[in-house]
């Protein structure tokens, strides 16, 4: 069993029996420290991100205006690098002082060459791996860090990213999101699933224990099924499944997090596979994809006890999804980022 795995099961075992654990005492990241880039090519891009300001209560100087251009009518899905680089360069110059993160407001782009454009962001390009994108990526030094303060401990500043597309969807995404950022997270359930489709459960044997983090209300339930059906508590929903059938008889609360192990999830309008963005659109608060196919490596998506761990901790959606992939380049991470229904 690897290190970090062994960290993390007496916390964990803590958790679920009811005993005591808090995270280290330490400077935390909230809502003054998150800036917001908006597109000024696109309506809907400007009019929810203004939107997402006034709801989460962001200075007018955390907005951030850029200019992508559309082609044949569109926003352009995936950037090259030189594209990419004048963009970075335009969003980094905006930037107030003391931000750690930041949130672009739009559904495309969202890939910049082989990677998603939240780990270019992050991380930069990792160049290598789009001559075999079936290959290792680099290893990402923010996964399960203890630190609150990602660009003044590490230097990286999480990048998040969240459709435009729908506005009315777009809206009910804020409401979730402001109502997951005060805390008050009531009883739930995080649901892992072992399905059929083998080759997507790759994940399966990272799953947390069964049982209940009694001091959260949150029950922790592993089962072999394809699909959830009929539930109404979700705060947590793991698979590895192409696509997440019965999703409209499922209920999700506000904060929660889901997200499938699968080729590209994160290829936000492509038809092979089911899109992340219909986690959101079933009323998930945030969820992550792969904008290329990275092969079935664990490390290539969330590790589901890394996020549960820092999620029921109390911190950020963006700081656990960021903090649990090991090797992010590929992955797309989407919602709402200050969702934070066990924040203390």
């Amino acid at each position: 069993m690897r290190p970090f795995v062994l960290r993390l099961l007496p916390i964990l075992s803590a958790l679920l029996l009811g005993l005591p654990w808090q995270a280290h005492a330490q400077v935390t990241f909230g809502a003054g420290q998150l800036a917001i880039v908006v597109n000024d090519e696109d309506a809907n891009s400007v009019t929810v991100g203004e939107l997402y300001r006034k709801a989460h209560g962001l200075p007018r100087q955390n907005l951030v205006h850029v200019k992508i251009r559309a082609q044949g009518g569109q926003p352009p899905r995936t950037l090259d690098a030189a594209q990419f680089r004048l963009l970075k360069q335009d969003i980094d110059a905006q930037l107030p002082p003391g931000i750690q993160a930041v949130l672009l407001a739009w559904t495309a782009p969202y890939a910049v060459e082989c990677n998603s454009i939240t780990s270019a962001y992050t991380l930069g390009l990792d160049h290598t791996l789009c001559a075999k994108t079936c290959g290792p990526g680099q290893f990402n030094p923010y996964f399960d860090a203890r630190g609150r303060q990602p660009y003044t401990t590490n230097h990286l500043r999480l990048a998040m990213l969240f459709p435009t597309d729908d506005l009315e969807r777009a809206k009910a995404l804020i409401e979730r999101g402001v109502a997951a950022a005060k805390g008050k997270a009531g009883p739930a359930t995080a649901y892992y699933l072992t399905t059929s489709e083998t080759a997507r459960n790759s994940r399966a044997h990272l799953f947390p224990p069964a049982g209940r983090i009694v001091s959260r209300g949150l029950a922790v339930k592993r089962q072999a099924r394809n699909a959830l059906e009929n539930v109404d508590d979700v705060m947590v929903y793991e698979t590895g499944v192409a696509s997440v059938a019965k999703l409209e008889t499922v209920t999700f609360l506000p904060g929660a997090l889901a997200d499938h192990l699968t080729s590209i999830g994160g290829d936000l309008l492509g038809t092979t596979q089911m899109s992340a963005l219909r986690w959101l659109d079933a009323g998930a608060t945030a969820t992550y994809g792969s904008v290329t196919e990275p092969c079935n490596y664990w490390q290539k998506f969330p590790h589901p006890t890394v996020l549960l761990k820092h999620y029921v901790a109390g911190e950020t959606a963006i700081e656990a999804y960021w903090k649990s992939v090991a090797w992010p380049a590929q992955g797309l991470i989407l919602g709402d980022p200050l969702s934070a229904p066990y924040r203390r």
